[in-house]
């Protein structure tokens, strides 16, 4: 490894921070991924149309108006001055491996590179915690059996008691009628 490649690195929160949950899937927005790669989004466009046949719909995809305006109301980026043309495109995990092979510099692999290695850290932390939601469930249904006792006896202590008379009824209840108490003074002007 180069000194130039030992002092270049993203940090992962920042890939982390540029993934984004749209149509139920993980995906990078074109201009996050072209501030990673040093490049203008619109190169980056311009070189993926230049390959659009190596970009299929489950690897970008263009947003539409409403989930962009969505998408700039939730996370508060900026159009930039100026604004877009277009809505953006998204890219998925195979898209943006896929750019490797569309974007040659050095950066770009590196950038791939750094971004792999985020999305696996985000499946493997997703997979623990569905595994952890597993076995919570699991406890869950095993104590269920063990304490229905419990809650059985907890419910009759909820329930009150029917011995059949009538119940006295607590607190205080006022007079039907209020005595006058006579006429107040007038107060002085």
């Amino acid at each position: 490894m180069t000194q130039q490649e030992m002092r270049f690195s993203i940090p992962a929160g920042r890939i982390e921070r540029s993934i984004l949950m749209i149509r139920e899937q993980k995906v990078i927005l074109d201009q996050h991924l072209a501030e990673l790669y040093g490049v203008a989004t619109g190169h980056l466009n311009r070189a993926v149309a230049r390959n659009r046949d190596r970009f299929p719909e489950d690897f970008m995809f263009q947003l539409t108006d409403e989930e962009w305006e969505a998408l700039l109301c939730q996370t508060g980026i900026s159009k930039h001055r100026g604004g877009r043309r277009h809505s953006p495109f998204v890219f998925t995990e195979q898209g943006v491996a896929m750019l490797s092979s569309v974007l040659r510099s050095k950066r770009a692999v590196r950038v791939n590179v750094e971004i792999m290695r985020t999305f696996v850290r985000l499946r493997e932390l997703l997979a623990s915690h569905k595994d952890l939601a597993r076995k919570l469930d699991e406890l869950e249904r095993r104590f269920d059996k063990q304490f229905q006792v419990v809650f059985e006896a907890i419910r009759q202590l909820m329930t009150p008691p029917d011995d059949g008379k009538p119940k006295r009824r607590i607190g205080f209840e006022a007079p039907a009628t209020i005595p006058s108490a006579g006429r107040l003074p007038r107060a002085r002007r």
